[in-house]
């Protein structure tokens, strides 16, 4: 049986190379993003490589929207193995401490918290019935050291990564590994390691050795 990754805020750049590194090992991918002409363009550029892919529009932020596309794509494509969480965080997330107000975080918390929320329990029966998988959550450095310039994703960040460190050592026993890759000054930017084609050699090897919850981006691979 064909198993699934399913990347929610899949997009050209991470997204793509991490489908791309999946679909090699025989993974279906389903891409889910905001916009279905920008998914549906990705999974057209997948096929033509080889990797069965298919799109579905969600927003991260609207919790049915984001149930039915897992639910769309684990009956196109086969039962959902590993969820990626990866959506990127809109620029108004992103003020200083001092001009952040209660309001500006709600935006952010939704993405961070209540949408991995969703998705974790939405895929976990399947994966319980599995009796494998693997949850990948990929963040920014305000996820472990809260940067005052970005307020609203190091707020939000560290809740997720609460969120997912708690899930690491409540679901170790059952076979499904909880992961967290955090990406210093994020994506690109010359340096080799933080390109999307290694960054997703090293999603890959979150996958498949099972060790740690969190790992960053030029550490050593275990």
């Amino acid at each position: 049986m064909v198993s699934t990754i399913a990347i929610i805020g899949a997009g050209p750049g991470l997204g793509r190379a991490t489908a791309l590194r999946f679909g090699r090992e025989g993974f279906a991918v389903a891409l889910i993003s905001r916009t279905q002409a920008n998914v549906d363009q990705l999974a057209t550029e997948l096929e033509e490589v080889g990797v069965t892919a298919r799109g579905y529009a969600a927003d991260a932020r609207d919790p049915h929207a984001l149930r039915a596309a897992l639910d769309a794509a684990a009956a196109d494509l086969g039962p959902i193995e590993v969820l990626q969480y990866s959506p990127v965080p809109a620029r108004d997330f992103m003020k200083p401490v001092l001009e952040t107000t209660a309001e500006d975080l709600v935006g952010p918390v939704e993405q961070s918290v209540y949408g991995p929320v969703t998705a974790v329990q939405h895929v976990l029966p399947g994966l319980r019935e599995l009796g494998r998988g693997t949850i990948l959550f990929i963040n920014g450095g305000s996820a472990v050291t809260p940067n005052g310039n970005v307020t609203g994703t190091s707020v939000a960040f560290a809740a997720e990564s609460a969120y997912g460190q708690m899930l690491h050592d409540a679901l170790a026993p059952e076979g499904i590994h909880v992961a967290q890759l955090i990406i210093p000054r994020g994506i690109g930017g010359g340096e080799p390691d933080h390109e999307p084609g290694a960054l997703a050699d090293r999603i890959f090897s979150l996958h498949r050795d099972r060790g740690v919850f969190r790992t960053f981006v030029g550490e050593e691979d275990a």
